[in-house]
């Protein structure tokens, strides 16, 4: 449930979005109100509660200005434009000679002509089409960007484009290169999703039929690579055009691009799906989509997470940069410059020995005991002679539990990790402690909150700080060795998880699942969700597969199969590249989910038989995750423990079985909790 503050934050962004209804005027004729009006930056800066520096930034574009600020600038500049229409008018009057028009008329002098492009031009893009708009969709195009984040473009009788609000364009374009420029000119996009963020480039999706009608072949020849070969005719026709393909060339999803225009960015993203562009990856729409329908649906994923770019793991990685961008403008002098942002992560920074991936350089000749191993649990155990006479076993998983553990988690930022002997112990100091927790009592009932493996530690080991806090919690005192540490802590992933928590929310919404449920209520639309539509069903998979895959890519191995053994590979040379965050996050998750064993325990008696990553079986007398939960006055649950709802960190019913099963499983050596959520109901 939100609180009194939250409430209140987002009335006043409500009431701001109602104040926001105009879009600023281009930047220089914001400057030329300013001046027209007799004002300083000094005076406006003073008046908005800001800078002059960054009023200065504004009125050239540099720089947009947000939230509240935004709206009072707006508020500012509408003033202005209506005095200096009003001196305009004066001006014209009969007494004061003759009529001074509103905008000047256009020069008389013609502009040479461009040179001619290496194919032939585009023809010039016809007025929107609006055909068959769709009252389910929720995407609005913005001002910037009146055709909305992308375009699925389809052949019948034209090439046309179906976009995410339900409208259709024709697409002119007869040629792959053609598409790029038409992308280009027809204002497709997506605003930043943070200040000094950059707007997102256009998508094209290429449907089978576009591809057959542009010329591209129906599958790629290159199946290990997955991109056209550098000297296809089509690659050739790109660069002839003065265009430019990142390092993974012209495959499922490629990114195209032109040297910037001043401050312009000229980048489109295209996604083939005859290549494979959105069967793999995290992708998995409903196949019977039509055109409009996909461009909807990946309107929609847009819209609450970000324009696709990728694989959803990529798109998750993605949206970590999108909403903590690395630079921002600051003032060198007389000059703008490319400054850091506060808060994000700047460059790369080489992992301390211990967090390095095992194919990693620093890796080379070190010894298994001395790698960092903070993964997810994979445990299981025998059942106890009262557990035995439960008749059934439920699963409990946890909904976005790696996401939620993202959530206001202390992390390294940008400095890189200090080695350090005999270190005092500060839970606020994020880094890899090299510490002896064999001293700390363990019941067998539980997974051991310190190992994947769920078994006690046998010797000293490697751990991230939410580990070791959490020792320091269940009241034991350490003594690390040494550790590698981080001095400048910050919540990069804090926007991350919102945004993603808002998303995965805002779906389970649509398909009838609500905060505010009790445990029964929830348990109830859960069992009829399989039936629901699939549309919003691939949608929400999607979603949790970007926020999984994203925190997966913070330690991405190698995919070169040549590469030579500890040799580095592309992902190192990238600022999210962090196995030190990755492992922070799943240290939290690990022991997030102990403290609910723990708290569960106290008001029920019962330990978990299972767990797998987030989720955990238990024992139970009726077929049903009600009877594993504890329940108290509050419909919601007990705060602290396994709780069913569909907020993130919250619990739902992943399966139920006989204990029998269980017991069957659990003696071939296998880990019931893999297998509960296909096993089918006892």
């Amino acid at each position: 449930m939100e609180d009194d503050h939250t409430a209140e934050l987002f009335a006043d962004v409500d009431a701001l979005l109602a104040q926001v209804a105009q879009p600023l005027p281009p930047a220089d004729e914001r400057e030329r109100l300013r001046k027209n009006s007799g004002l300083t930056r000094q005076q406006i800066a003073t008046a908005l509660r800001t800078s002059a520096d960054l009023v200065e930034a504004w009125e050239t574009g540099l720089v947009e200005p947000s939230g509240t600020q935004r709206a009072a600038y707006v508020r500012l500049l509408q003033g202005l434009l209506t005095q200096d229409r009003a001196r305009s008018k004066a001006i014209s009057s009969p007494t004061a000679g003759p009529r001074v028009p509103d905008q000047a008329p256009a020069s008389p002098t013609t502009a040479p002509a461009p040179a001619p492009a290496p194919i032939r031009a585009v023809t010039p893009v016809p007025a929107a089409r609006a055909t068959s708009a769709r009252t389910e969709s929720t995407t609005v195009a913005g001002d910037d960007f009146p055709a909305g984040p992308l375009a699925v473009l389809a052949f019948t009788d034209a090439l046309t484009a179906h976009l995410a609000d339900g409208t259709t364009r024709e697409c002119p374009a007869a040629t792959i290169v053609e598409v790029l420029h038409w992308a280009l000119d027809a204002g497709v996009g997506q605003p930043a999703l943070a200040t000094f963020g950059r707007a997102a480039d256009p998508l094209i999706v290429l449907t089978p039929s576009a591809n057959d009608y542009l010329g591209l072949p129906p599958e790629l020849a290159d199946r290990a690579g997955l991109r056209l070969a550098a000297d296809h005719p089509w690659c050739a026709a790109i660069i002839a055009d003065g265009w430019k393909f990142t390092h993974s060339g012209f495959g499922p999803w490629a990114r195209i691009y032109q040297p910037a225009q001043g401050r312009q960015r000229r980048s489109v993203q295209l996604a083939v799906i005859a290549w494979g562009a959105l069967s793999t990856g995290g992708w998995n729409p409903p196949s019977d989509l039509t055109a409009g329908q996909l461009a909807r649906w990946l309107g929609t994923y847009a819209e609450r997470v970000l324009t696709p770019r990728g694989s959803t793991a990529v798109c998750g990685q993605e949206l970590m940069t999108s909403l903590r961008p690395p630079t921002r403008p600051v003032r060198d002098g007389s000059r703008w410059k490319a400054g850091t942002n506060s808060g994000a992560l700047w460059h790369p920074i080489a992992p301390a020995p211990p967090e390095a991936h095992d194919a990693h350089p620093l890796a080379q000749g070190r010894h298994p005991a001395d790698a960092m191993d903070e993964e997810a649990w994979d445990w299981h155990r025998p059942l106890t002679a009262d557990e035995a006479a439960y008749p059934h076993v439920v699963g409990l998983d946890i909904n976005l539990a790696f996401v939620a553990a993202a959530g206001s988690l202390d992390v390294g930022l940008n400095t890189p990790p200090e080695h350090v002997i005999r270190p005092w112990f500060d839970k606020k100091s994020p880094g890899a402690w090299y510490c002896d927790l064999t001293h700390i009592a363990h019941d067998p009932r539980l997974p051991s909150p310190f190992t994947p493996t769920g078994e006690p530690p046998n010797g000293p080991a490697w751990y991230a700080t939410p580990t070791l806090a959490y020792a320091v919690e269940l009241g034991a005192t350490i003594h690390p060795v040494e550790a590698y540490l981080r001095r400048d802590p910050g919540r990069y992933l804090d926007p991350w998880y919102k945004r993603l928590r808002e998303a995965y929310l805002a779906t389970m919404n649509d398909l009838g699942v609500t905060t505010d449920m009790s445990q029964s209520d929830f348990l109830n639309a859960m069992s009829t969700l399989p039936q629901q539509d699939p549309y919003l069903l691939s949608l929400l998979a999607a979603i949790k597969a970007t926020g999984k895959g994203g925190i997966g890519k913070l330690r991405a191995g190698p995919r070169d199969p040549h590469r030579a053994p500890f040799e580095a590979w592309p992902a190192l040379n990238t600022p999210t590249w962090r196995p030190d965050i990755r492992a922070a996050v799943i240290s939290r998750a690990r022991v997030n989910m102990h403290r609910k064993m723990l708290k569960t325990a106290e008001h029920t008696g019962r330990y978990p038989l299972a767990v797998l990553s987030d989720c955990a079986l238990y024992p139970a007398q009726q077929p049903t995750a009600l009877d594993a939960v504890p329940h108290g006055p509050d419909p919601t649950g007990v705060q602290g423990t396994f709780r069913l709802g569909a907020s993130p960190g919250f619990a739902k019913e992943e399966g139920v079985q006989t204990m029998t099963w269980y017991e069957h499983l659990h003696s071939e050596g296998a880990n019931p909790a893999r297998y509960i959520k296909h096993a089918g109901t006892s």
